[in-house]
């Protein structure tokens, strides 16, 4: 995932006090919802990059589980605050995805904003499918391509946010059916605005 560095150690208390963020976030959650169906009961989901856990607050009432998956120290702390107010079970592991094994299968994947972090993304479409059950969902969300001007400072990024047809392609290479993509939610900035994709896709 982002490198080993927290780049978010100075952010972490003070993520969530910008309603632009939140609102991104609301919007896709709301869109994963609509084009997902999850089951309270059985479902365990994913959160990669799960920083201070706005989209597992969403998800959570939906789902029996989630993991969460985020190497920022800082924003794991603001999430484990959270964590006796989530209608779910929550289990969270500070870990780079990019090169640790994680011993668990997931229903579904679930990502907000943190894929432009990792350089290697199909050999993360990789991952993602192997850790899927059967039938198990994915849905990723990300800055469509951008000229730089998002990340304001370093922030550990990898991808001026993505081609969407190229995106596609390598989640239908890592095995994806049903794959689909489309622009949910603008990012409202002072100086620009930012469309975010969700591309959802099923493992066979």
């Amino acid at each position: 995932m982002q490198p080993k560095k927290d780049y978010f150690h100075a952010k972490s208390k003070i993520y969530e006090n910008e309603a632009a963020r939140t609102n991104n976030v609301k919007n896709i959650g709301e869109a994963i919802l609509e084009r997902l169906t999850y089951d309270k009961t059985t479902t365990h989901v994913m959160d990669f990059g799960s920083g201070t856990g706005l989209l597992t607050e969403q998800i959570a009432p939906f789902v029996r589980k989630m993991t969460t998956i985020d190497i920022s120290p800082s924003m794991n702390e603001a999430l484990r605050a959270k964590k006796g107010h989530l209608p779910c079970e929550l289990e969270m592991l500070e870990i780079d995805l990019v090169s640790t094994e994680v011993d668990a299968t997931f229903d579904g994947i679930i990502s907000s904003m943190t894929i432009h972090h990792v350089e290697d993304v199909q050999a993360l479409f990789h991952t993602f499918y192997r850790l899927l059950n059967r039938g198990g969902t994915i849905a990723l969300a990300d800055l469509d391509k951008e000229d730089g001007t998002f990340h304001t400072e370093d922030m550990g990024v990898f991808h001026f946010g993505f081609d969407q047809e190229e995106f596609a392609a390598w989640a239908q290479k890592a095995g994806f059916e049903d794959v689909s993509i489309e622009i949910v939610s603008v990012a409202k900035k002072p100086y620009g605005d930012y469309p975010i994709f969700l591309l959802t896709g099923r493992k066979r």
